[in-house]
């Protein structure tokens, strides 16, 4: 998974994603014009757990990759074209917000974060109208020309357009499968999964962060708020001593891990594990993927000589103890190709090629 946060000057951006990430200082960022990249291992108590079961040779946690994206300011010519290429080539976009006072801020200016949200979706929403008025363009000269077969193009194209004219961000656009593979060489920006992250202080503003929850909710987003600031300051102190702050600041889990959950909620994502003793691993996949595709995500021989999958749910092999005692019991169950893979399963996937 690969998300690329984004964010207004003085959103407070890069102190999230050292947050996230455990890098960098959590004041002053990288600055500059680039991009910066980090991954992280996705912490889940469960491959833990796993792991000192197995005591395997190699643990391998679920991988995030974040891109922190420089600002910029929105309705002065538009999203910078190097900014555009790096926003659609993630699979998640998260908008951080100002929910924070300082110094900084002008006189008269206050953080207002759905301001912010509401700014950025208007600029992706327009980014994309461009874009689809260019194909619009292009596509009915061709058609004039004889391409038939770009009829169907022409016409999903034009549903677009009237939502973008109607300031409808394209993720809120219901396609078929059929449309969906007409569009799939596009990349627009109001189509793609979001989450409003609110960079608050100590006493965020209650009547704000409802509002972000009730824009959220009309968009198809996500949204979550943290401190990141004291929260990354809380990530320098010895970890017996990291569970009291937070609980000062009234969090009762860690912001990475809501961020991480909020992410994998959004983008109906799950993860099933493989065990033994020379790996205990974690596989991200989209949830009730069908056995033999999940199978695929391990290797392509397992999917094209995939047999069974024998199966059993994390919370019932702590229950067992063992796979053997599992297998004594009845407890590993063994399941066909379209069976859909629970988020905690253990899978063992018996093939042939």
């Amino acid at each position: 998974m690969k998300i690329g946060l984004i964010g207004l000057p003085r959103a407070g951006r890069t102190t999230v994603f050292n947050l996230l990430t455990g890098r960098g200082e959590a004041t002053g960022g990288y600055g500059g014009r680039e991009a910066h990249l980090a991954t992280i291992k996705v912490p889940d108590p469960r491959i833990d757990r796993l792991s000192a079961i197995f005591a395997p040779k190699k643990t391998t946690y679920a991988e995030i990759e974040f891109l922190d994206l420089p600002a910029f300011e929105v309705g002065r010519g538009g999203i910078p074209s190097e900014r555009l290429g790096e926003m659609r080539n993630v699979d998640l976009l998260v908008h951080v917000l100002r929910g924070f006072a300082g110094d900084d801020l002008e006189d008269g200016e206050g953080a207002d974060p759905l301001r912010d949200a509401r700014a950025l979706e208007q600029e992706l929403i327009l980014t994309d109208l461009l874009l689809v008025e260019r194909r619009l363009e292009k596509v009915r000269v061709d058609l004039a020309k004889g391409r038939k077969e770009l009829a169907g193009e022409l016409a999903v194209m034009e549903r677009l357009e009237a939502a973008l004219n109607e300031e409808t961000p394209l993720r809120l656009v219901s396609l078929d499968e059929h449309e969906e593979g007409l569009l799939r060489g596009y990349q627009f920006l109001s189509r793609p999964p979001m989450v409003l992250l609110a960079n608050t202080d100590a006493a965020p503003d209650a009547k704000t962060l409802a509002g972000l929850d009730a824009l959220a909710t009309a968009g198809g987003l996500a949204a979550l708020a943290l401190d990141a600031q004291s929260e990354w300051e809380i990530t320098q102190l010895a970890a017996e001593d990291r569970e009291a702050f937070l609980a000062d600041l009234g969090v009762t889990e860690p912001g990475r891990d809501r961020f991480i959950r909020t992410c994998y909620d959004l983008l109906e994502l799950a993860s099933f594990f493989t065990v033994g003793e020379d790996e205990v691993r974690a596989w991200t996949i989209a949830r009730g993927l069908a056995a033999v595709r999940a199978a695929g995500k391990i290797h392509s021989d397992l999917e094209r000589g995939f047999i069974r999958a024998e199966v059993i749910a994390y919370e019932r092999f702590l229950e067992v103890g063992t796979l053997a005692e599992a297998r004594k019991q009845g407890a590993l169950r063994l399941e066909g190709k379209e069976y859909p893979v629970a988020d905690g399963d253990i899978l063992n996937i018996r093939f042939n090629v």
